[in-house]
């Protein structure tokens, strides 16, 4: 293993130095650490909650020293973290994988839930030096919805396309029903999506249609993030490895296999 593999894989503990609620279930946690702090948009990190479990979770922003997460609250380790206070102590490691392409010209973004995070990171990345950020969003109810002011500042209310299940907010449809029209009308070159599993596979569906290069940020359960224990392959690839972000090509290797299964627990295969 190289020293800077070394580096990244060894725990290092540290404060939370903010916390914000963005819903009833989601909340972003910011903590100091120099190498995470160094992240490009699409990598994760591993924390550590003293005393529960550790988790993967994807980089919302990484800058001056600091690093910034979103989570939602959906088992005994999210409900731990969303329980705890600035200035309490968690355990870190990475950053770990490998990272969203940067692209210049017009880009589109689709994500859902928490997925709009790494997503908005890249965003702001691409902001000075992409010709046009177009990006859709959804959620199952207006209640649900993150990060729109913070996504209105990238990209401009008129690229910013909101969708909800139930019609509370933006438009009643899922995030994917939007794109027909969206390349109809412009041609893009660059998707890049996160979120559930199964509206990727729409977007993906509909990349290939259109003729256009995807990215997505793939996630599965990742208890070593080294690409050791083997809990997050899909087809021939270690997500934590050889992902999180997957290409065009790669993608159409899995696609029996996207919004299919997965590894829980007990190495056994649920049904996602």
């Amino acid at each position: 293993m190289s020293d800077y593999l070394t580096k990244i894989n060894t725990l290092r503990t540290t404060p939370i130095i903010d916390i914000k609620s963005y819903s009833s279930t989601v909340k972003t946690f910011t903590i100091a650490d120099k190498l995470c702090a160094d992240a490009k948009p699409g990598q994760f990190l591993m924390l550590w909650i003293p005393g529960v479990d550790e988790i993967p979770l994807s980089i919302m922003n990484a800058e001056n020293g600091i690093v910034q997460v979103a989570v939602k609250a959906v088992g005994d380790a999210t409900q731990s973290l969303h329980n705890m206070q600035v200035n309490q102590t968690v355990g870190i490691r990475g950053p770990f994988g490998n990272h969203f392409t940067p692209n210049q010209g017009k880009i589109l973004l689709v994500g859902g839930g928490t997925g709009i995070a790494p997503l908005l990171f890249l965003a702001r990345k691409l902001s000075n030096m992409s010709e046009r950020i177009c990006f859709v969003i959804g959620a199952k109810t207006k209640d649900e919805l993150l990060f729109i002011n913070e996504l209105e500042s990238v990209c401009s209310k008129t690229n910013l396309t909101i969708t909800t299940d139930d019609g509370t907010f933006g438009i009643k449809c899922f995030a994917t029903q939007p794109l027909e029209e969206l390349t109809n009308k412009e041609k893009y070159d660059m998707i890049y999506t996160c979120g559930p599993e199964l509206m990727m596979c729409k977007v993906f569906e509909l990349a290939q249609k259109r003729q256009i290069p995807i990215e997505a940020s793939l996630e599965r359960l990742m208890r070593c993030a080294m690409g050791l224990c083997g809990s997050c392959m899909i087809g021939k690839y270690r997500v934590c490895h050889d992902g999180p972000i997957f290409t065009t090509k790669q993608l159409s290797e899995i696609k029996d296999e996207l919004g299919q299964s997965r590894l829980n627990l007990t190495g056994s295969t649920d049904k996602t």
